[in-house]
């Protein structure tokens, strides 16, 4: 005995596995973490109550001007990212869909935690060491102190040797570095002065303009990436180095030719 499927009842049962895996993958947690633009800190100024940069042994300048660290905020390690979540991400200009290993090394949450902490010490560590030397002085004569709650990594690093340079010797010549602006940025720091990459540049581009930004000091490696999505308003200089980081503001308060992408 045979018989024929009606051709309603064959596309109901060929819809029905590819809804029921629509609808476990859209179910279904992803490897994937979802950033957008973070915080920013002025590190010239104070954060929660406390002086960013603390300067003892040597004469603290008065600075005018700002010049803020900036940061992306990530869903959690441990935080469950869907399908639509992704897709949300991947349509919005202030989001980005990260895998989740490039934003948070293997291990647990409190790992984690520990990891980016120890990353923020030795970024303070680099970039005191940075500026020291870049001023020809060393931690026997000046004692820096570096205080910022609730960041992690290493990528102020930049943003601390320029704000050290600046409360000890401004642009050199009486002056602020900043030229009274707000300079906003982004960078590892090495003890020689050397400017490294650092990773969600366009979200951290939005970040320094929301917050009254209009200059953003960028590592050169990640300038295509900082034009993606850069605000309106907002100048990018791009930097290899420390010392190249100060020439560059100090052109700017000069009228003089500062590095463009």
């Amino acid at each position: 005995m045979s018989f024929r499927l009606r051709r309603p009842r064959v596309l109901l049962l060929c819809v029905l596995p590819v809804l029921a895996l629509l609808l476990v993958a859209a179910l279904a947690p992803l490897p994937f973490t979802v950033a957008q633009p973070g915080t920013t800190a002025n590190v010239l100024g104070s954060d929660k109550g406390q002086k960013v940069i603390t300067i003892s042994g040597a004469p603290e300048r008065r600075t005018s001007g700002q010049l803020r660290m900036t940061t992306i905020l990530a869903t959690a390690p441990d935080a469950t990212v869907k399908l639509g979540d992704v897709v949300d991400g991947y349509f919005r200009t202030d989001r980005a869909v990260m895998p989740r290993d490039s934003v948070y090394p293997g291990g647990d949450v409190k790992e984690i935690e520990r990891h980016n902490l120890a990353d923020m010490r030795s970024s303070q560590d680099h970039a005191t060491n940075a500026a020291l030397s870049y001023l020809g002085r060393t931690d026997k004569d000046v004692e820096v102190t570096l205080r910022l709650a609730d960041v992690g990594g290493p990528s102020a690093g930049l943003l601390f040797s320029l704000g050290i340079v600046d409360k000890l010797d401004g642009d050199g010549k009486g002056g602020d570095l900043t030229g009274g602006r707000t300079i906003a940025g982004t960078g590892t720091i090495t003890d020689s002065g050397e400017v490294g990459a650092v990773g969600g540049v366009a979200l951290k581009t939005k970040a320094a303009r929301r917050d009254g930004a209009t200059v953003f000091l960028v590592p050169r490696d990640e300038c295509s990436d900082a034009r993606s999505e850069l605000p309106k308003g907002l100048r990018l200089v791009p930097v290899t180095t420390l010392k190249g980081a100060v020439s560059a503001l100090r052109a700017l308060g000069d009228g003089g030719k500062v590095p463009t992408c």
